[in-house]
């Protein structure tokens, strides 16, 4: 391999792995902090893509506002899904938490596929670029939109990771997800930071989206592909575990671009099922994970 080919896969690598990052880290949080597999996570995004086209190709919204409106959105959405159905289930049905929630999110997903399909049909929904042009970078031409859809990604990381360790509510979600019980007898509303955690998990989802519009155009069922890519971060490096999703997300990129380059398109989701497969024969709680606090009895 030259020097030429290697540049290309770790360029490549670095700017799929900083998108994976801001796909997969809503759903590790849910997960860690709620104890939901949100197999409805794939939806979100695909409803931030519909927002930001909505926002920029109808609306004529810069591209920033119109990102930002998908992330409104989602968090909008995520918040009025987990006040009227998550609720409601922990009210009425605390045993088998983990299965009754996982079939929850799996009817979610079928009614918001079905619900965009009426409402805008199924034809693909996309723009060319928000961000014209390309730079030259290790000699290879990458445009600006994908090292824009990058940034974007990276900056929301950096404010999530800012705001879940510096500020008092995301503390409050910390202390949820370590310990449910104890967080509540010194005054933490548990009903509030489970919304809100719902919340942001979606509006994350829907900045990806939005993010990356250009390449992926919306459609009704465009979110299976980002939900197995979820997955596959948050299997490899443990459940719940927040943090480890921004190191797990750049080896999925790395992993999907080094397969693309040696292999061809189609056994990029192999290999990294294989890279998977392997590392949990071997530590089967991911790479940096641990056992998740009462995953079986919540």
């Amino acid at each position: 391999m030259d020097l030429s080919a290697t540049g290309d896969i770790l360029l490549s690598g670095i700017l799929r792995g900083g998108l994976f990052v801001l796909i997969a880290m809503g759903l590790s949080l849910v997960f860690g902090v709620m104890n939901i597999p949100n197999f409805a996570h794939g939806e979100f995004y695909m409803l931030g893509a519909y927002f930001s086209y909505y926002a920029y190709a109808v609306f004529g919204l810069n591209p920033i506002l119109a990102i930002m409106a998908a992330g409104a959105g989602g968090f909008v959405c995520g918040a009025i899904m987990e006040r009227t159905a998550f609720r409601s289930l922990r009210v009425r049905q605390k045993t088998n938490w983990v299965m009754n929630s996982f079939l929850l999110t799996v009817g979610l997903s079928i009614v918001l596929q079905n619900s965009a399909q009426a409402l805008v049909g199924t034809k693909f929904m996309g723009i060319s670029q928000y961000w014209q042009g390309s730079v030259a970078i290790m000699g290879m031409n990458v445009s600006i939109d994908r090292l824009a859809g990058f940034g974007v990604a990276m900056a929301t990381v950096l404010l999530f990771w800012i705001f879940l360790t510096k500020t008092k509510t995301g503390n409050s979600i910390r202390a949820v997800s370590e310990d449910e019980s104890g967080a509540m007898l010194v005054g933490i509303n548990l009903n509030r930071v489970y919304t809100l955690t719902f919340s942001i998990a979606c509006m994350l989802a829907g900045i990806a989206g939005a993010a990356l519009l250009s390449i992926n155009p919306a459609y009704p069922t465009m979110g299976l592909a980002p939900l197995y890519k979820s997955w596959f971060i948050v299997i490899l490096v443990g459940m719940g575990n927040v943090g480890g999703t921004i190191i797990g997300g750049f080896i999925v990129g790395m992993v999907e671009a080094l397969s693309y380059y040696n292999l061809g398109a189609g056994w990029q989701d192999v290999i990294s099922l294989l890279v998977i497969i392997i590392i949990l024969l071997f530590k089967p709680s991911g790479l940096f994970g641990k056992d998740v606090k009462g995953v079986w009895e919540r």
